[in-house]
């Protein structure tokens, strides 16, 4: 399966990386292709290292602005001319979503992705790894707005919260008829 993964590429605490790597272990040894923004600094490559060196594919997107940074060993490595194009590859070369810690451009990426699905632009399954906590604000924010009705579906045909990497793994892996 070709699992898009939005996520940040900061230099982050043990609090994320030990998870993260964990995850994209679990990815490369169950045979997964990680779809990602490409780069090669931060939590992204922490991801990218994992896959890879569990056995996984690397199907990088990097945009025009960032290429510099971008991973130079990925099995694949296309160039976008901006963020918009970067979005819609991203989405185009995936067969499932996740959401792990980052900062207003996961954010962005997120929210596009589930305003898709909610108008059926998309059918994929997004899973938000709610990794330390990072998101309950946001977990409580969805609910509200599936409480007070501006959500046309329910949440949990939107996103799925998860946990840890095995949660989410499983899920995207029912999801798919695998399990």
């Amino acid at each position: 399966m070709n699992i898009c993964v939005f996520l940040s590429a900061a230099d982050l605490d043990d609090r994320y990386t030990v998870p993260a790597r964990e995850f994209a272990e679990l990815l490369g040894r169950g045979g997964h292709t990680l779809v990602w923004g490409g780069s090669e600094s931060g939590l992204m490559k922490v991801v990218a290292d994992g896959v890879q060196e569990a056995g996984g594919r690397l199907v990088g997107v990097s945009v025009d602005f960032l290429a510099a940074k971008a991973r130079t060993n990925a099995d694949e490595m296309v160039t976008a001319k901006d963020l918009a194009e970067r979005k819609a590859l991203l989405l185009e070369k995936s067969d499932a979503i996740v959401i792990m810690v980052g900062g207003t451009g996961t954010l962005d990426e997120a929210t596009e992705i589930l305003e898709l699905k909610k108008h059926g632009k998309h059918t994929k399954p997004v899973v938000l790894l709610n990794t330390a906590g990072f998101y309950d604000g946001l977990h409580q924010q969805f609910r509200r707005m599936e409480d007070e009705g501006f959500l046309p579906l329910p949440l949990t045909e939107l996103v799925f919260f998860a946990e840890d990497g095995v949660g989410a793994l499983a899920y995207l892996e029912e999801s798919a008829g695998l399990q």
